[in-house]
């Protein structure tokens, strides 16, 4: 079996996860009356810090039901560089809450005074602004944190323009670990917050958005309009309890892992490697030759990796790849970039 570092999404339940699946109770969730997808809910609601949460298949989901959930066709969202739900969900804002996106900041992050930049006055000829959404951990720039203190100064500007704020928060998990600071620290700036049980949690399907009662029923019967009645899901909500139970902890390893393999590769030649912005469990650097190329050469040595641009190669680590498997990656593909440079 190769070793699989293209994402934290291609992790397969446990034998314990499997058996905690099998025994769920179920009901109809779409009646409200699925309990473990209820208990899920209700466990995360409180983790964050809000009154209420929605499960849902995908994040992509969770995000888009925070986007039609609290704006308006044509309105305008504020977004970081490369985020999540502009560039990687088949241009959802735009066909299904109809809206469009302004960039702050650079490489993902950016601050209250770059928010107040892009909010647009309020002229009828002008879209309006009326959400801002955070990403943290920020996957297109190698999960990055984004600054707690960042986080609540842009909540502040933005409700002083009377801007609603959502938190995609994919990997909040991560970025909990990676900072010692609590879950619903982290969730308190936001209106709405998107969670996913799929990536370093390792449950097959799953992530939730949480907020106020009001909103999550507004999103429920949204999720309904988008096919998102899942009838007896309970049976992967009990893989996102079980993950959220007994995986969450462990994420250290996989950020001591990460930066294992980003050393490694930041000793080669012709590699651009910032280990500072190797803060989770995400790896993003840049060759001298083809990402493409790297990558496919990997493969055939055993070890999958992504090219994320024309020079731009990630790796992600996850529970389901091993410290020697990590190491043995980093050695394979460090020792590819030296070929390719001799």
């Amino acid at each position: 079996m190769p070793i699989d570092l293209r994402s934290d999404t291609v992790t397969q339940p446990s034998t314990a996860m499997r058996e905690a699946i099998a025994k769920a109770t179920l009901g109809d969730d779409v009646y409200g009356e699925d309990p473990t997808v209820n208990q899920l809910q209700d466990e995360v609601a409180e983790l964050l810090g809000k009154e209420a949460a929605l499960f849902v298949p995908s994040g992509t989901m969770s995000n888009q039901l925070a986007l039609l959930g609290q704006t308006e066709r044509g309105d305008e969202v504020v977004i970081g560089e490369r985020a999540h739900c502009a560039w990687f969900e088949s241009g959802a804002g735009a066909a299904l809450a109809g809206v469009q996106f302004a960039t702050a900041g650079a490489g993902g992050l950016f601050n209250a005074t770059e928010l107040q930049a892009a909010i647009k006055p309020g002229s009828y000829y002008l879209p309006r602004t009326s959400l801002v959404a955070v990403e943290n951990t920020h996957n297109a720039s190698g999960g990055r944190v984004f600054p707690l203190k960042d986080v609540k100064a842009i909540a502040e500007a933005a409700r002083a323009s009377g801007l609603k704020v959502h938190l995609d928060g994919a990997r909040l998990w991560n970025a909990s670990v990676a900072t010692g600071v609590g879950l619903a620290e982290l969730a308190a700036p936001a209106d709405s917050v998107s969670v996913c049980f799929s990536k370093g949690l390792g449950a097959p399907v799953g992530s939730a958005l949480v907020g106020s009662r009001e909103l999550i029923e507004r999103c429920r019967r949204l999720r309904k309009m988008l096919g998102g009645g899942m009838r007896q899901a309970g049976l992967l909500a009990a893989g996102a309890l079980h993950a959220l139970k007994h995986n969450r902890a462990r994420l250290v390893d996989d950020h001591r892992h990460a930066r294992f393999f980003a050393e490694t590769i930041a000793a080669c030649p012709g590699v651009d490697l910032d280990l500072e912005s190797v803060q989770t469990n995400i790896v993003l650097f840049e060759v001298e030759g083809s990402a493409d190329a790297l990558c496919k050469r990997a493969a055939k040595r055993g070890v999958l990796i992504s090219a994320m641009g024309p020079r731009s190669v990630r790796a992600v680590t996850h529970l389901d790849v091993s410290f020697d498997e990590v190491g043995k990656a980093a050695s394979l593909v460090a020792d590819l970039l030296r070929e390719v440079r001799a």
